[in-house]
Formats: C-alpha cells, structure tokens, sequence
C-alpha cells in the first residue's frame, strides 16, 4: 500500500483536486441558477404585480368617469339651469311685445325698438352664456373628479397594500370630499353674476352694429357665435374666467371653524389646499387651455348646424332676418342646461379623443406629495 501510494499520490491528488473543483463549481452554479430562479420568480410576480395596479386603475379611473357624468355634473348643471332661468329671464321682454300688439298706443317706436334691442342682446348672452359654462363646468368636474380619484387610489394603495382589493369606504374623509366637490356650485352661487355682466358686454359690443332686419345666414351665424367668445375670453386678464369657477383664494380657513385646531383638521385642511392648489393649476395650464379650445369650437360648429336646421336650411343659406332668428337663439339658449347627462352637446365634448386623452393622462399623472 506504501508503495501504491507514493507511486499514485500524484494522481490521487489530482482526482481528488479535479473532484473538488467540480463539486464546488456544481455548488456555485446550483447557487447561481437558484438566485436565477429566484430572480425569475420575482420579476415574474412584479409584472403581476404591475398588472393588477394597471388593471385596478384603469377600472377605477372608468369608475371615477361614471360618477362625474351620473352624479356630480347632472346635480351642478341642474342648479345652474335654475340660476340661469333666474337671473336671464326674457318672459319679461317678450310679453310687453305681445301686449304692445294690442293697441296703437300700447308702446311707443322708441320702446319697441328698445325691448327689441335688449332682446336681441339677451338671447344671444343666455345662448352664449349657457354654452360657455356647459363646457367649462363638464371640464371642471371631471377636474375635480380625476384628481380626487387619483389621491383616493394612493392612499387606498398605501394603506391597503397593492395585493387587496379597493374599499375606498372605510378610507375616504366624506367631510372634506364633499366641502372639496362642493366648490363645483361656486359658478352658480358666486360667479354667475360677473359672468352674466361680461358676457352681455362681450355680446353687446360685438351685436351693436347689427340691426333686427339684417339678414343672417349660416356663416354669419357662426361668425358671430364665434366673435362673442373671443370678445368674452379677451376679457380682463388671460385666466380672468377661472375666478368664475373656483374663488380667487382657496384657503380652507373660510370654510373650517375658528375654533378647530386638532391636527386632524390641520392636516385635512392641507390636504383640501392641494386638492385645491392641483386643480387650480390644472386650469392654468396651456394643456387645459388647449381642450377648452377644442371643445368650445367643436360645440359652436354643432350649434351653428342645430340652429340650421330648425331654421330650414335653405332659409339660413339665403339668409333670414336678425328678428325671425331671435325666437330660435332664445329656444336653444334655454335647452342647453336641461338633462346635462343625456344631452348631445355633453357626450359631444366627453368623447372627443383630445379630452378622453387629457383627462386619462390627468389621472394617471396627477402629482401626490
């Protein structure tokens, strides 16, 4: 045996050495194809991850979309309607019309040519008026909405944990989000009244060369549609319309009691400030301003044609005059705010793909500090 070995302990060495090598490099690599496995796995259960926070935001944003067209704006636009009919009401004008008709010295050339006058003026600013804020207040709650959905989801998330499904009830503050929706009525309950002014003055200025006899046809009809707007949004400042739907100053102190000082009410009140300070800034954006563009032309176009043809086209190709399409402006300024949620103009603007787009990338991106 002595012998054998001093002859073969080179090569017993060796073997031994080539089986230690391979047992530890079979140790490293099932090591390595482990951690691969492992690395595998867990890449896998994040793109299922991803999966499922892209598939529940998708269904929560769709949601966040049914509530503000089922819910928050058909409210808004019905106490809007209401407010409208009355601070513009033209039952006034018409009936000391008619009643004129029924003596010679009812109403005097001068006072039929003024109640005209500010009929003319009137429809047009109810039509015009009742266009602008269908609009911008479709917008501004789905605004709202959107960013209210998008913090309701992170802080769901971060207290829930991704791989539980949303319960938003038992989460979400029902005072602050009802006072931070509530601000939707503040056209309504504050706005209104400068918005009327400035519009009539944007109407007047634009109508005050045009007289009861001038025909109009369908071109001058848009044309005009179209230079009241333009006249009313070069007005004032360049955002001077976003005091008519959120106030100046957003500060929650106006709304919460003096006396509550808990850090609850602290930081719920910070946190209506950035819902608040979001969506201000979202309407002073050149993205924002680009939609009301769009929208605002996409709807006049619509309206031009609608008038048309409850006109008959062929009297609005020719032309009919300002007297006889006045009754058509008036008719069509008091449909617009009624039935917001099955009205045509509403899921004109709402299906338009440039406001689809924004609105999702609105949700998918609002900042959450």
């Amino acid at each position: 045996m002595w012998q054998f070995w001093r002859r073969h302990k080179k090569k017993v060495y060796v073997t031994l050495g080539v089986f230690g090598s391979g047992y530890l490099l079979y140790k490293l690599y099932d090591a390595h194809r482990r951690k691969l496995s492992d690395l595998e796995k867990q890449l896998a259960d994040e793109r299922g991850h991803d999966e499922l926070i892209k598939a529940q935001m998708q269904a929560h944003f769709e949601s966040i979309q049914r509530i503000a067209d089922s819910t928050t704006f058909p409210h808004v636009m019905e106490y809007l309607d209401s407010r409208v009919a009355e601070n513009l009401d033209l039952t006034h004008y018409t009936e000391r019309l008619i009643q004129g008709k029924g003596g010679p010295n009812t109403l005097t050339t001068a006072e039929k040519l003024e109640l005209w006058d500010r009929l003319k003026i009137l429809s047009f600013t109810k039509m015009l008026l009742s266009l602008w804020a269908m609009t911008m207040l479709s917008l501004y709650v789905r605004v709202q909405v959107n960013i209210l959905g998008r913090h309701l989801y992170i802080d769901t998330a971060r207290d829930l944990g991704s791989s539980h499904l949303l319960d938003e009830a038992d989460l979400i503050d029902r005072n602050e989000e009802q006072q931070f929706l509530a601000y939707a009525d503040h056209l309504s309950n504050f706005g209104l009244p400068a918005l009327i002014s400035i519009t009539e003055a944007a109407t007047s200025e634009v109508l005050k060369g045009k007289q009861l006899k001038d025909f109009f046809n369908a071109p001058i009809l848009h044309e005009t549609i179209v230079q009241i707007l333009d006249t009313f949004m070069s007005m004032g400042s360049p955002h001077h319309w976003v005091g008519y739907l959120m106030p100046e100053n957003s500060r929650v102190h106006d709304l919460v009691s003096p006396s509550s000082s808990s850090d609850s009410d602290l930081s719920r009140a910070t946190k209506f400030e950035q819902l608040m300070g979001e969506t201000r800034a979202v309407l002073l954006s050149a993205e924002f301003g680009n939609i009301i563009e769009i929208s605002l032309k996409t709807l006049v176009n619509e309206l031009s044609q609608d008038i048309s043809s409850q006109c008959g086209e062929s009297n609005l190709l020719s032309g009919i005059p300002l007297a006889k399409l006045l009754p058509r402006i008036a008719q069509i300024g008091q449909q617009l705010l009624k039935e917001p949620y099955r009205s045509r103009y509403v899921q004109i603007i709402w299906s338009t793909p440039e406001v689809e787009l924004f609105f999702a990338l609105l949700y998918s991106s609002t900042p959450i500090s």
